[in-house]
This record gives C-alpha cells, sequence and structure tokens, in this order.
C-alpha cells in the first residue's frame, strides 16, 4: 500500500533524508551517496519548495502522472511546489548512488528579480519522462554550481549571502534553460513527429462534428501525446515559433475559413459548429487572427 508524505519545509525534507549537516531553513544542498532515504515502500509526495536532482544510477523509479524513469543515463529533473511525484523504491548499495539534490523554498527568493522569473522556467512543470539529459561538460558545469551555493552554506551569513546563493540558483536554471534548447535541437527528428501528430490531430478535431465537444485545450493535446502541457508548448515553440494555443487558433481559423467560404450557414452556426459557446467570442477571435470580422471575410471572397 502506497503512502502519501507532504513535506512542507526543508527541515522536513532533511529529516526524511536523515540529513543532518544542513542548517539553513530555506535551502538544502543533498549528496545522494550521503543520505538514508526513509522510503520502503511506493511513496507518493508532494513539497511547498523548488526541487532540481540530478541522479547516475539509482534503482529508485519516480513517477510524474503516468510515466516513469529511472536515473541510469544521468538525468536532471525539475519539480516545482504541489507536485505530485511517486518514488517507486529498491533497496540498492549507498555505493551505487550518485548525484545531488537542491532544494529551495519559495520564501528564498520571494522579493528578488529571481521570483518574477521562475515562471520563464517552463520545465519546473515538464513530466519527468521529460527530463534533461546532460553531457559530461553540461553536468560539469551544473555541477560546479552547485558547490557554490554548497561552499557559501558553509560561510557565516551576511549581507551578502542571499545575494550570491539566489543569484548561482538562477545561473544554473539559465543553463537548464540552454541545455534543454539543445535537447530541443538534438531531438528534431522526433519533435517533427509530434509535429505532425499534432496538425492531424486538430484537423481531424475540427472536420469531425461528432466527435467534437467544445474548443480543444492544450492540455487535450498534451494528454493525447503523452506530454505535459509545458513540454508540449516549449517543443512547437522551438520548431515554428508558434506555441501550442497558437496552433489551435491556427487550425479553428484555417477551418472557419472552408466553412465560411463553403456554406451558407450563419456566423452563429459556424461558431457554434466549431465549438464556442458564444458566437461574439468567435468573431472576436477571428477579426484577432485576420484583421476581418467573419462576415467581412466571407464578402470579401
Amino acid at each position: 500500500m502506497s503512502q502519501l508524505i507532504h513535506l512542507k519545509s526543508i527541515a522536513d525534507l532533511s529529516r526524511l533524508l536523515n540529513d543532518k549537516a544542513n542548517k539553513h531553513p530555506l535551502i538544502a544542498i543533498v549528496d545522494f551517496s550521503q543520505t538514508s532515504e526513509q522510503i520502503q515502500e511506493e511513496t507518493k509526495i508532494t513539497t511547498d519548495f523548488y526541487s532540481v536532482m540530478f541522479k547516475n544510477y539509482c534503482k529508485s523509479y519516480v513517477r510524474y502522472g503516468r510515466k516513469a524513469i529511472d536515473f541510469d543515463e544521468g538525468s536532471l529533473i525539475c519539480i516545482a511546489p504541489n507536485q505530485v511525484i511517486t518514488i517507486e523504491n529498491e533497496i540498492e548499495p549507498r555505493d551505487n548512488l550518485l548525484g545531488w539534490g537542491l532544494f529551495f523554498h519559495p520564501d528564498l527568493i520571494r522579493n528578488t528579480s529571481l521570483n518574477i522569473k521562475m515562471k520563464d522556467y517552463t520545465f519546473f512543470s515538464y513530466e519527468i519522462s521529460e527530463a534533461l539529459h546532460l553531457s559530461e561538460k553540461e553536468k560539469q558545469l551544473l555541477y560546479e554550481c552547485v558547490m557554490r551555493i554548497h561552499t557559501e552554506l558553509k560561510e557565516n551569513i551576511d549581507e551578502h549571502s542571499q545575494t550570491i546563493i539566489v543569484s548561482t540558483i538562477e545561473l544554473l536554471l539559465n543553463y537548464c534553460n540552454r541545455f534543454y534548447g539543445r535537447q530541443f535541437i538534438t531531438r528534431k527528428a522526433n519533435n517533427r513527429d509530434i509535429l505532425s501528430r499534432v496538425e492531424t490531430m486538430l484537423t481531424d478535431y475540427f472536420s469531425n462534428n461528432k466527435e467534437r465537444i467544445g474548443i480543444p485545450t492544450v492540455k487535450f493535446l498534451a494528454d493525447s501525446l503523452n506530454l505535459s502541457p509545458s513540454y508540449l508548448g516549449d517543443l512547437l515553440k522551438k520548431e515554428t515559433g508558434l506555441n501550442a494555443q497558437e496552433h489551435i487558433h491556427h487550425a479553428l481559423i484555417d477551418q472557419a475559413k472552408h466553412i465560411l467560404l463553403n456554406s451558407n450557414k450563419s456566423i452563429s452556426e459556424i461558431a457554434y459548429d466549431l465549438g464556442f459557446e458564444y458566437p461574439q467570442y468567435f468573431s472576436r477571435l477571428f477579426k484577432q487572427k485576420t484583421g476581418k470580422t467573419p462576415g467581412e471575410f466571407r464578402g470579401l471572397n
């Protein structure tokens, strides 16, 4: 039977990992080879803090949503507060566990510029299976950032401590953004397959009145592709310059143009056919995307 653990503070995490070295209330650097996880069965974990974890090897399988990943290949995962992850643990000698974790509470960055930027680090909302696979050079760069923070945490706290720690966290997250950009590029063939599937799904959705219920959401597309909404949006943006919502609107407007030019249906009928609850929303979106109202477009063509 699985257990549920909610970690409210960094202190809760230290107790779970039996890590007695950490003293800071808002941030911890964890050497996984030096901790003893108090997890002996399937466990669901939520936290009130951010987690950035790298493991080279571990017989702990982590699931977020429907997917699982082991860390045999050396993967980095980033988890935002309040996400549910599942640990399926198999007992392994501590010598086999290599890696580190950076954990920091939102209160650490609350009054800093990094707090505003956190929304730009969309990889915190990716599925675990969309982890970042690092090259040796990339591993070293991130490890150096972690070690800088670790060194600063061992110093006596002064008025510069938080600034140095937070700026180094920001540097690490900026590197992650760069490395994810590289990963999107190296997976272009797979990404193009996903793009093709998105386009086919949207075409089928808008051309099939019987199957359609409302306007498709980004979550609907992502779930159909077994991806997280954030990952799908970033992938499409890298490939086409348009995010997932813009792809939905593009397909919707294309279908609207087709119906306007090939039927005598009223604007309201077309809006309802496309899944709009209110026809004025359809007209507003159509003009926003084309510069013309649906009636004007029909009249000019």
